[in-house]
């Protein structure tokens, strides 16, 4: 049976979204109002289709905000998105993925080269437009995706973005963002159990998919910390202060205790 569920929700899956693609393909050409709002209400079907029910914990931003969270994988992209009109930064290389760099690019996401240090700072004025434009952007500081049991040390290049549009005399606010994957099925969710969702190190993306549609339905904790002042605070400094906050965060979810 779960085969089969899992390929009726593929199935579903495929055909909207090659259904919608045009839409908002049309609305990212001609910068019309609904490129930046369609992603959030397409995926807030997604999670209902693929059995993600999410607890948002805390108060949604209402302004231009960099929000700076743990990465799981694939999953954290319909959860954020279901949660609040967003968009991401992500490595050059999700946009040359077949199908998924589409859906990315549809999405607005701004697209950095992490492995080249030449190419930070021009990641860095494109994220500060962005922030500039009113955008809410969620960046992954990890650098890479883990297996859902722990957050991995916060890197600071990218969170210098937050700098250069306050220098610029714009208000913008970092704020850090926990996520647990907590229960499968409605059961606590053991450790061992966490990597069925999570996507991370060398798993194929379509094989992980299908293994985790059919793992079946799951519960996400999204908990929105307090913002952080930049005042006196430098990237660096920035980025352990969000690392520290988002790590207590994850771990008190996946305790049971948020």
């Amino acid at each position: 049976m779960e085969k089969i569920r899992a390929a009726v929700i593929l199935a579903i899956f495929l055909i909207v979204t090659l259904i919608l693609i045009p839409w908002q393909w049309l609305g990212v050409t001609l910068g019309l109002p609904h490129a930046r709002t369609f992603p959030h209400r397409y995926h807030r079907f997604v999670a209902r289709l693929f059995g993600i029910r999410i607890r948002v914990i805390g108060a949604l931003p209402r302004q231009a905000v960099l929000m700076v969270a743990n990465h799981t994988g694939w999953l954290d992209i319909v959860v954020f998105s279901a949660v609040a009109p967003i968009s991401f930064v992500a490595k050059s290389e999700v946009g040359t993925w077949p199908f998924f760099g589409t859906l990315a690019r549809l999405q607005r996401t701004v697209f950095v080269e992490r492995t080249r240090r030449s190419r930070t700072g021009a990641a860095r004025d494109s994220i500060a437009a962005r922030l500039a434009e009113g955008d809410t952007l969620v960046l992954f500081p990890e650098g890479t995706s883990s297996d859902g049991n722990a957050v991995l040390p916060f890197k600071s290049a990218l969170l210098g973005a937050a700098e250069s549009v306050l220098a610029d005399g714009h208000h913008v606010t970092v704020h850090p963002v926990s996520t647990a994957y907590t229960s499968s099925h409605g059961i606590p969710m053991v450790r061992e159990a966490r990597p069925l969702y999570a996507w991370y190190g060398d798993m194929e993306l379509v094989p992980h998919l299908w293994e985790a549609l059919k793992a079946g339905p799951l519960d996400v904790v999204v908990q929105f910390h307090q913002p952080l002042s930049l005042d006196g605070m430098d990237r660096k400094e920035l980025a352990r202060a969000a690392e520290e906050v988002v790590r207590a965060g994850q771990a008190r979810a996946l305790a049971g205790l948020a």
